[in-house]
């Protein structure tokens, strides 16, 4: 009897092994065939901000590399909550994907409660596709033009810095270069660059921390003057402006990317081509040089280092976050 059973199991166990070569072309048919109609690229962003560019040029791009359209679907509102949801909740089966910033994965979860998703467990993460720096600004009024000339001048007389919002990346930018230099620095939120951009070159304020492709015009223009880059590396646009990083304050880097995630359950040879196709297109000159156009650094990680980061953002941010006493209504 018990010689039977063993033989038995045996049976089980080879058929087991037999049946994996089944089971792994299966799991790769699903790249082998998709897409096989067209893809939805989310922008939980309204049409015209920088994300909803960025994802045009990436749709268009990546729907030639596919064979089928990518249509970009902009569903905005409650801080990319209600599109990053709608992500969350989507059928895993490589037809919804979404492209957005970086707070969405590491800012979100630590301000605002009851989400409708998580920024670990809710997606698979395809790639970063692309970055953005920003810039750290002053006035022809101010007499500041280094990071040291800030911290300096702080000591005695705290500097208020503007930034199109309260939690915004550039908010935290500006509360982790105060944490890291010993400036003391106050934040006034606006309600986006446009107001902010005033009241400094008003000099209303003598600081504002903004995206580099919106304050390129007004600093080609001579109206305000770039301090420091947030970014590890300098900017091919502004080669001549240094770095936190550079100006003393070793290890800053503080940017937003953005990331290409699909649902949670995606299979992963589809999430594997998508990557590749990312990567791939990222290595195409005309590719860098539209993306260098628009204000973007090319900048690649595949799913591995894009969980990783944020990961890494998560801890940081929340660092700063209760360091600060950010809070959100």
């Amino acid at each position: 009897m018990l010689r039977k059973s063993l033989q038995r199991l045996a049976g089980l166990g080879l058929a087991g092994l037999l049946a994996l070569p089944g089971i792994a072309a299966a799991q790769a048919a699903p790249a082998q065939s998709w897409p096989t109609k067209p893809v939805t690229l989310v922008v939980p962003f309204p049409p015209g901000g920088s994300t909803d560019v960025l994802a045009r040029l990436f749709a268009a791009k990546l729907g030639e590399r596919l064979g089928q359209s990518v249509v970009v679907e902009n569903r905005p509102g409650a801080n990319t909550g209600i599109g990053a949801a709608a992500v969350a909740r989507a059928a895993p089966d490589g037809y919804t994907l979404m492209i957005t910033g970086a707070p969405t994965f590491t800012t979100n979860s630590l301000l605002y409660p009851n989400l409708g998703y998580d920024p670990i467990k809710s997606y698979e993460y395809v790639a970063i596709a692309g970055s953005a720096p920003f810039v750290i600004l002053t006035n022809t009024q101010s007499g500041l033009a280094t990071v040291n000339d800030l911290v300096t001048k702080s000591k005695n007389d705290p500097l208020s810095f503007g930034s199109f919002g309260t939690a915004s990346t550039p908010h935290l930018a500006g509360e982790y270069l105060a944490q890291r230099s010993g400036a003391k620095l106050l934040h006034v939120p606006y309600r986006g660059s446009a107001p902010a951009m005033t009241d400094l070159i008003g000099n209303q304020i003598p600081l504002s921390i903004d995206t580099l492709v919106a304050a390129l015009p007004q600093m080609r223009a001579g109206k305000v003057r770039a301090v420091a880059l947030t970014s590890a590396a300098r900017s091919a646009l502004v080669p001549d402006v240094p770095t936190v990083n550079e100006s003393g304050v070793a290890g800053y880097d503080f940017i937003t990317w953005y990331g290409i995630a699909a649902p949670s359950g995606t299979p992963q040879p589809v999430v594997d081509k998508l990557s590749v196709q990312v990567r791939e297109m990222l290595a195409d000159p005309q590719m860098l040089e539209k993306m260098r156009e628009l204000g973007f650094d090319p900048f690649y990680a595949d799913s591995k280092a894009f969980r990783t980061r944020v990961e890494q953002e998560l801890e940081r941010n929340a660092a700063v976050i209760k360091a600060a006493g950010v809070k959100v209504d």
